[in-house]
């Protein structure tokens, strides 16, 4: 994304102006991490089918925000000594969190490994997917039927419900099943990459990821480095040829399957759980492979990726009357064939264990009339629901779990953000993170099959659910368990792979209840418009909304800061700290690097002697892929640098500063998501004007509570963006599946 040069703007009006355009989410670089759901620099939206240029493009996926391609030398070295040196550290939420989703990947491998076929995909193939299934079953030897493949697989069987509701206690943190690597396996690795001309600070990462034979591996199948967050073909192909010399070339089957799965991977960071063959084909032709159709067999042949076709209905055409006297009809235009998808094993697993799973809530919840609003009763009679709103509607489902309570129900709420737990509080209402919840560090106990004691879980900020932590909640509720899932249906979806609530709605397989509740005041009016398309100017007699034009990047910059130090606080009474500027993307003149450079100078002067960062500055830190925490530097030590993140003491160790943390003054809207402040300032660069998208502007402009500036750069490109503009679709699965589950013959 170019940034034009800035200059200085005039003060905001207090008139509120009718606001203009949504901005694209702009390119991200590959080594901070692909924040994968915006669109690209270019302006190109995100997944619109060119998979090559997933990995830079955008904001989305804080996931590979949390990797980086090559952390520093010193860093990497120093990371290593500490982990030899030092016993197992004490787990914190996030690596509970990673370890109890290996648990739940593991019980669904051994559920596919007790069924007799493959994963199902969901039908018949023909053309080009029938040859890509007999690649397959060349290499199954003919041992495996041409259906087997594709036929539905069994329903696993299902957990008997509990006579009575057994006391349970928290349960610990999951252990963490995948230690640090040994030492012999880390220098071994870095050897391997030192012959390669591949920085040895990788090592680490590449011992952790390819396991104990990790350096073997890489020596046979240098390729196998683009395993690494953050690293790039070029880089990989660089690698191979300096360790194979002439015995490798662009057609290599080592590198194709390398980079078609890569392909997949960058596609899931912008949400995709799988991607059309075309797509697939165009974005290995981009990297140089000769041959792209055979690149996918091979990959398809080695099992590597799954193929998937979704079944069409047959729909029995009305005989036709003979009649001499009349014309005979022209022939029925033939309805286009299902595409053919190809993704990896773990997305596959996850959306249909999730499918199988809310299948089960439906048909083991026992009907019941509850007495209430509409969402009660439709929670009383279904085993899932899903609930829409704003903000204010989250206020129904909470009462649905008080009334649950009082009728001796075991009833949770659970959120996506601490901020999501400190807006609850303060309403008088208690709740647990998911993350919280599927790591055992908060909420009920499990059973010995690892359900929880749970009857209602009512899920607020559901549109934030990736596939794989939606699978591994509902996997983890006992059958007859009630499910309501409940969300604004108009934010940016999950930072994940996947669109769960979207594909939920889509499905019309339940109850889906639309909340009459409107968000309050100003904020609520223009927030209210901005999710049917139209962008009124509202009366804001109270400053709660106020919009600040500028010229350009370099403008804007200068505005933000101005506002955050100054007239907020000055103003509005809200102070810097609790004020939170939301951006379109990381990179350009006016994106989150340079705006939180610009903020950090202002509010919190500093060298940066603690890997770029000092005492009292805020950051953004994700833990795991898809999560980020906001909280600000309390110190540093030999072990890594020490956050307050709400409540919670965290450790950042040292070889993940680089990549995991970024500076918070200024967030995209991605990051944005799914929390709220007292007061928002949203920068809308000139530049980023042709990604913006109605969504985008509807998640920034709705994160705050009391006031909202607008620092407005992009002329008519916001009206046209809230009127026109369209997030870029996911490909996904789980509509299908759950319609081919749970859909009746009248839908």
């Amino acid at each position: 994304m170019t940034e034009p040069a800035g200059e200085t703007a005039p003060e905001a009006p207090e008139a509120v102006a009718p606001i203009d355009e949504p901005v694209a989410e702009p390119a991200e670089d590959v080594r901070e991490g692909a924040e994968a759901t915006g669109p690209a620099e270019s302006g190109e939206p995100a997944g619109s089918g060119e998979p090559a240029e997933t990995a830079e493009a955008t904001e989305t996926g804080e996931a590979a925000e949390a990797e980086s391609e090559t952390p520093g030398t010193e860093a990497g070295t120093d990371a290593d000594k500490a982990s030899e040196a030092s016993d197992t550290p004490e787990l914190s939420d996030a690596q509970a969190e990673l370890a109890a989703q290996r648990e739940l990947r593991a019980r669904i491998e051994a559920r596919k490994a007790e069924k007799e076929g493959p994963v199902a995909s969901g039908a018949k193939l023909s053309g080009t997917a029938a040859d890509l299934l007999a690649a397959v079953r060349a290499v199954e030897g003919g041992s495996a039927a041409g259906s087997a493949f594709y036929e539905a697989p069994e329903p696993a069987p299902r957990r008997p419900a509990p006579e009575a509701a057994p006391a349970m206690t928290v349960r610990p943190p999951v252990q963490n099943t995948a230690p640090v690597p040994a030492p012999g396996t880390t220098a071994a690795v870095r050897e391997v990459l030192a012959r390669g001309g591949a920085p040895e600070a990788l090592a680490g990462q590449v011992a952790a990821v390819l396991g104990e034979a990790a350096a073997s591996a890489l020596s046979e199948d240098p390729w196998q480095l683009l395993a690494v967050p953050g690293v790039r073909p070029e880089q990989a192909d660089g690698f191979a040829r300096a360790l194979l010399g002439s015995a490798c070339g662009p057609d290599d089957p080592r590198r194709t399957v390398a980079l078609t799965v890569w392909l997949l991977e960058q596609a899931a960071l912008q949400g995709h759980t799988a991607l059309e063959l075309q797509a697939l084909r165009a974005g290995l032709a981009r990297l140089t492979v000769p041959d792209p159709d055979k690149a996918v067999e091979v990959a398809v042949s080695e099992g590597a990726v799954l193929v998937f076709q979704e079944e069409q209905e047959e729909r029995e055409e009305p005989a036709e009357e003979t009649d001499t006297d009349e014309e005979e009809p022209a022939e029925a235009a033939e309805e286009p064939a299902a595409p053919v998808l190809l993704g990896l094993d773990r997305y596959a697993l996850a959306e249909e264990s999730l499918a199988d799973g809310l299948a089960r809530l439906v048909r083991t919840a026992t009907a019941d009339t509850w007495e209430g609003a509409e969402l009660d009763r439709a929670a009383g009679e279904h085993g899932l629901v899903l609930h829409t709103g704003g903000e204010a509607a989250r206020a129904e489902p909470v009462a649905l779990v008080a009334a649950a309570r009082e009728r001796g129900l075991r009833a949770l709420v659970a959120v996506h953000s601490e901020d999501g737990r400190r807006v609850l509080g303060a309403a008088g209402a208690d709740a647990v993170t998911v993350a919280a919840l599927l790591s055992g560090a908060a909420g009920p106990g499990r059973d010995e099959e690892g359900a929880f004691a749970l009857d209602v879980l009512a899920v607020l900020d559901a549109p934030q659910l990736d596939v794989e932590t939606a699978a591994m909640l509902v996997e983890s509720l006992p059958d007859g368990c009630r499910l309501v899932l409940s969300g604004d249906p108009e934010v940016l979806g999950a930072p994940g792979a996947g669109r769960v609530f979207t594909d939920a709605l889509a499905a019309r397989v339940c109850p889906r209840i639309a909340s009459r509740v409107p968000d309050p005041g100003p904020l609520g009016e223009l927030v209210s418009g901005i999710g049917v398309g139209e962008l009124n100017p509202v009366e804001a007699p109270g400053k709660e909304v106020v919009i600040v034009p500028v010229r350009d990047a370099g403008e804007a910059v200068h505005r933000t800061v101005q506002l955050v130090a100054d007239s907020v606080p000055r103003a509005i009474g809200v102070p810097s700290e609790q004020t939170q500027v939301v951006t379109v993307g990381h990179g350009g003149s006016a994106g989150t690097r340079a705006l939180n450079a610009a903020l950090k100078q202002r509010l919190n002067p500093g060298p940066g002697r603690f890997g770029g960062y000092d005492p009292g500055d805020r950051v953004a830190y994700a833990p795991v892929p898809g999560r980020t925490v906001t909280g600000s530097v309390v110190s540093a030590d030999a072990e890594g640098l020490r956050l307050r993140c709400g409540d919670e003491d965290v450790l950042v160790p040292k070889d993940r500063v680089e990549s995991a943390l970024r500076h918070g003054w200024a967030l995209t809207a991605h990051q944005a998501a799914g929390r709220r402040w007292p007061a928002v300032v949203a920068v809308l660069p000139g530049d980023a004007a042709a990604g913006l998208s109605r969504a985008w502007v509807y998640t920034a402009f709705s994160r705050a509570e009391l006031h909202l500036s607008v620092v407005h750069g992009v002329d008519q490109a916001l009206a046209r963006a809230v009127a026109e503009g369209v997030a870029p679709e996911r490909t996904t699965r789980l509509r299908p599946l759950l319609e081919g589950l749970l859909a009746t013959p009248e839908e």
